[in-house]
């Protein structure tokens, strides 16, 4: 949305209206697309396009491209690189098996209900979808919290357990350069399965941990460590340290997708040093990592304080 509204397009909302606000000239309609007739106020309008990032039941995307099959160009659904079936070799394209998935189930885990509002989106929209596997999504308002724990946690300053190889490849996209490669493309009406996301070694763990100690200012010293010993402890690598998933885990893979085809289609990935500048000048203005309006609390991430100062006096001087 922002980024349509920098556009100067002319953008409406769809939403409950409960939660948040829109930016000036923004239209808001109001719906729940759960309800019995909740998607009501969409009717008589007509759009070029039209985003949608639903992640609950595939029968809400159905509803909703079919209420707007004959008012709107082109239909963007923004799914997720977990639609593939495990397991997933690296270095995968979009050809790729997704999970199996029904477009008028009514709920399902997450990568059912993504792979199922996939094929319903083209169940109605045909090559009119454009499907966007995005991957990891950083940047300001990110409201997982993973690069804010690292951010939170190096700001703290003293040993920081950092998890090795240091050189360590990461796959991500910044959101904002996502949002730019969704309205530019489903503007020209591009459609299809597109893996979105950074190529992987756009940046490594070192990368993004030095671009945290450099913005924050904080005297942490990172304490690089190899994932067997970490590993060794428990630690679950995503969860427990964001966006670390060591080579050979079983979901590594989700660092290490092909991703040609939508840079062919002119993704576009900006430095991880203004990602991560960014997102701590956004952090700092907010205060805190805001709930996830709408959805349910999910467990926090990142190592608690105490956990990780046991493993750190744990390894060698």
């Amino acid at each position: 949305m922002t980024e349509a509204v920098r556009r100067d397009w002319q953008v409406t909302v769809f939403n409950r209206g409960v939660h948040g606000r829109v930016p000036d000239g923004v239209h808001r309609l109001r719906g729940d697309r759960t309800a019995p007739d909740g998607l009501a106020a969409l009717t008589g309008g007509e759009w070029d396009l039209v985003v949608d990032t639903w992640d609950g039941a595939p029968r809400a995307v159905r509803d909703a491209a079919s209420a707007l099959e004959g008012a709107v160009a082109h239909y963007v659904y923004v799914s997720s690189g977990s639609v593939y079936a495990p397991p997933v070799a690296p270095g995968s394209g979009e050809e790729a098996p997704t999970v199996p998935a029904d477009a008028d189930a009514e709920d399902g885990d997450y990568p059912a209900n993504k792979a199922g509002g996939e094929l319903a989106a083209t169940r109605v929209f045909g090559d009119r979808a454009l499907l966007a596997r995005a991957g990891l999504i950083l940047g300001p308002g990110e409201d997982i919290g993973r690069l804010p724990w690292w951010l939170n946690r190096i700001a703290r300053g003293g040993d920081v357990l950092a998890p090795g190889p240091r050189d360590l490849p990461i796959q991500y996209v910044d959101v904002r350069d996502l949002a730019t490669w969704l309205l530019d493309r489903g503007a020209e009406g591009v459609g299809g399965a597109y893996n979105v996301v950074g190529r992987t070694g756009h940046a490594t763990m070192g990368d993004l941990l030095d671009a945290a100690v450099a913005v924050t200012g904080s005297d942490a010293t990172l304490r690089w460590t190899a994932p067997e010993p970490i590993l060794a402890a428990g630690v679950e690598p995503w969860n427990d340290l964001p966006v670390w998933i060591p080579r050979g885990h079983e979901y590594r893979w989700l660092q290490e997708r092909d991703v040609e085809r939508a840079y062919a289609a002119g993704l576009v990935c900006r430095p991880v040093t203004e990602t991560v500048a960014d997102t701590w000048r956004w952090l700092r203005e907010v205060g805190r990592v805001p709930d996830r309006a709408g959805r349910p609390a999910r467990a926090p991430v990142g190592l608690a304080p105490e956990r990780e100062a046991a493993l750190l006096a744990a390894l060698p001087a």
